[in-house]
């Protein structure tokens, strides 16, 4: 008996026949995502995907550095000015986290550059007034 390969014949590795007839038995029907596109594959790549994976897998959250949260925290609070009910709302939301910017600039924080200024809280008003009428 000879392990040459007949002319003509494609070569089979070991692992190419184990996956042959695991599929002829029938072993991988019914796998969940079968047939179906990797997922995440339309996204750029991120070194950290396996993680942020595990994460949302197991219903974690990592919390963001001080600037980044300060960041998300200002971007909330003027959605929250822009659809205030009053003035008085839209001046108090912003009045607020103006004063937590300012104390993120006078003592710094720690994570990448903060690159928030306080809010123009009359530009804002301004603004939300134009949007009522």
């Amino acid at each position: 008996m000879t392990d040459r390969k007949p002319p003509g014949m494609p070569f089979e590795s070991w692992v190419d026949r184990q996956i042959r007839e695991a599929t002829e038995r029938g072993q991988f029907d019914d796998l969940p995502g079968a047939g179906k596109p990797l997922p995440g594959l339309d996204r750029p790549h991120d070194e950290m995907w396996w993680i942020k994976q595990k994460l949302e897998s197991e219903g974690l959250s990592m919390p963001l550095p001080p600037t980044l949260a300060l960041r998300k925290e200002a971007e909330e609070a003027l959605r929250q000015a822009r659809g205030a009910r009053s003035e008085t709302e839209v001046r108090q939301v912003l009045e607020e986290v103006n004063e937590k910017i300012r104390q993120a600039i006078r003592k710094g924080l720690s994570g990448p550059p903060l690159n928030l200024m306080p809010f123009d809280v009359e530009s804002v008003v301004s603004e939300w007034r134009e949007s009522r009428r």
